[in-house]
């Protein structure tokens, strides 16, 4: 099978994503399409496993196999959390909307450091932008302050919103950079404080619930076995029920 196939015939949840999910698009913004496929389960049967993720076959489209996008929603991996969150769902099967029901489940503190940790690789690249040319690249600049604010409310409040809401403007006056890179870093260090303390007493649990997890990727695994495959005639021709576990 293709891996493209996977995408166009095995997605089970699809949404937009980037600025346009994030309420910062604006007339020239790109549409980034993400996905969550689940892979036939006969597929894992054979020595070469279905990919993990797979870039497009549109434009801007990237899609994870569901086993991998649980196990990074598992560990708190922002961009994966961010996009069980989109507001701009286009496509949700039956699993794909238990999926969606199983959100709360992902969450736990570890946001903390994941989302910290990468807001911490972002400004590294900034700040060497700005020592190397004078200036960041005012759109990732941006788009960290976007990621400390929503980091900031999670802790607080342990619901994860993606959309930017009424602090759109002030964010786009960041990315056309007409706000000095003296008070975007302000800001910035002010966020991370802010973010630091939220995680002091936020309401999220230690641990995401795993079980919970699991128990929903056994069902799919097992519900796609149990469907018609292409290859199942072949598969049974070859070998034979009666001839299992004989030498």
């Amino acid at each position: 099978m293709r891996p493209e196939s996977l995408v166009t015939d095995h997605t089970i949840y699809a949404c937009v994503m980037g600025s346009r999910a994030f309420g910062l698009a604006t007339e020239g913004s790109d549409t980034d399409r993400r996905g969550v496929f689940l892979a036939p389960t006969p597929l894992f049967w054979r020595f070469e496993k279905p990919p993990t993720h797979v870039e497009g076959p549109a434009v801007e489209q990237f899609s994870w196999e569901l086993e991998r996008f649980c196990a990074l929603a598992l560990r708190g991996n922002p961009n994966v959390l961010e996009c069980l969150h989109s507001p701009l769902v286009e496509y949700a099967d039956a699993t794909g909307r238990e999926l969606l029901a199983l959100r709360d489940a992902f969450l736990s503190r570890k946001v903390h450091e994941t989302f910290v940790r990468y807001a911490h690789g972002q400004r590294r690249k900034l700040d060497a932008d700005v020592r190397t040319h004078g200036a960041p690249r005012w759109k990732h600049a941006m788009h960290l302050l976007r990621l400390l604010m929503t980091a900031r409310d999670l802790l607080r409040t342990g619901v994860l919103t993606v959309d930017v809401g009424d602090r759109r403007e002030d964010l786009l006056e960041v990315k056309r950079g007409e706000v000095p890179w003296a008070e975007a870093e302000a800001r910035m260090n002010r966020l991370a404080r802010e973010a630091e303390e939220a995680a002091a007493r936020n309401p999220l649990p230690e641990e995401p619930d795993r079980r919970r997890v699991e128990d929903f990727l056994v069902r799919a695994r097992r519900a796609s076995a149990l469907q018609p495959y292409p290859d199942e005639k072949v598969v049974q021709g070859v070998v034979s029920p009666g001839r299992v576990g004989q030498t």
